[in-house]
Parts: C-alpha cells; structure tokens; sequence
C-alpha cells in the first residue's frame, strides 16, 4: 500500500484559508502525517481548513477520527474544516458512517471557499448559536409547488423523462426503486434514459433535501403515497 502525499496553501480574499491537499491512502501508518500538517495550522492560527481528497483512494476509521477528534477545537476558535473532492468509493463510506452529519463536504475547493465566506456574511449581520447551520431542516421546503403538482410531476411518462426537470427525474428515479442507494442514482442519472445528467455527490445531497427524499425511508414513503406499492 502506498504512503501519504500532502501539501498544503493558503487561499482566500484575505489568505485565511488553508488547504491541505492529500494523496494516497489514509490508514494507521500514514494517518499520524495529516494529523501533524493539521496540528501545525492549528498552532499557526489557521482555523478555516479544507481537506482536498481528490486523489484519495480510501481513508480507515483512523483517518476519519482525526477530522472529528479536531473539529470541536477548530470550531471553539471560530473556524471550520471542510471536505472536498471525495471520490466514489470515500463518499459512499462518509455518507455509510452519517459523517454528514457533522463534517461539511462539496464537490470542488470553490464551493468550500464560497461556504467560508458566506458564514462570514453571516456572522456579521446575525449570532448564530454553535452547530445552527448543521441543525437546519432543509429538507421540507418544496419550491413552492404544492403536493398535487408534485405528484403529477412524478407520474410523467418516463418516455420523456430526459427532457424533465432534475428534480423530477429524480422523483421518477425513486418511483421506479425506492431502495436506491445516492450513488446508483447518480450513475442512473447518468444514462440516456435521464439525459446524461452529470453531478457531484452533494450537488445530488441538494436535490433530496428539497425535495424531502434524503433518506431511504421517506423515499418509500414517497413511493407508497404515488399508489404504486
């Protein structure tokens, strides 16, 4: 098994982000590497950290404990830590482990600094207590559209579904397999059938809030409610 690759710049209006960029494998041998470059900006002052992990191929339970065990200290001092770039087979443990819960994650580095800097705008015009912005119930909004619409949606003929809104070839998605997994929806999405639609993981995440589907259960309770079970 390969070792660890990591690098690590400055980013940012004001040059108060770091990113940490990691290559390799994070496992118990390699693991104690990470946790000295995060240690090294923690001491350093830097508390708004991205970890990059495009070019990661697996993290084990020791990797992901230093991301938790370091969040409350970066989060007590004003700061966070963010993910970013989590390939297939990374996500899916991330999202099988509920690390979503507590670990913010995007699909690219500028959708993290965007994050950064939209809690900054926050911050100045509002007191948010520790932990709001993860607490948030983004999933009952529904665009607007009320529950007949949205049922009606849902049914279109599949036929044209790949001219359909994302959002509703979603839903048809979880008519015709409620137990679908997030990563099968994406590589469905992907196929002819719904348009070659192509998007990141979180991106995805978005969708199924809104929409209330963010988990298996409400999706078969969406399922059952069509009149299709």
């Amino acid at each position: 098994m390969e070792g660890i690759q990591l690098s690590v710049k400055q980013t940012g209006a004001n040059n108060d982000i770091s990113i940490i960029k990691v290559g390799g494998y994070i496992d118990t041998t390699t693991s104690a590497e990470l946790e000295r470059s995060l240690d090294y900006l923690l001491e350093s002052d830097n508390y708004n950290i991205i970890i990059d992990l495009g070019n990661v191929d697996y993290i084990s339970s020791a990797g992901w404990g230093i991301f938790i065990s370091e969040l409350k200290g970066i989060r007590d001092k004003g700061g966070d830590l963010k993910l970013v770039n989590m390939m297939p087979d990374v996500y899916e443990v991330f999202e099988l482990l509920e690390f979503h819960y507590i670990l913010k994650a995007f699909d690219s580095i500028e959708d993290a600094i965007a994050d950064f800097d939209k809690r900054k705008v926050v911050d100045d015009t509002k007191s948010f207590s520790e932990g709001a912005d993860y607490s948030r119930e983004a999933g009952t909004s529904t665009g607007g559209r009320s529950d007949e619409d949205q049922g009606y949606a849902s049914q279109a003929d599949s036929s044209d579904i790949s001219q359909q809104s994302v959002e509703d070839k979603i839903k048809q998605l979880v008519i015709e397999n409620p137990d679908m997994s997030s990563i099968k929806m994406l590589k469905e999405l992907n196929t002819e059938k719904f348009g070659n639609v192509k998007m990141g993981y979180f991106q995805l995440v978005k969708h199924l809030k809104k929409l209330n589907l963010n988990s298996k259960k409400k999706r078969m309770e969406y399922f059952k409610k069509q009149g299709l079970n």
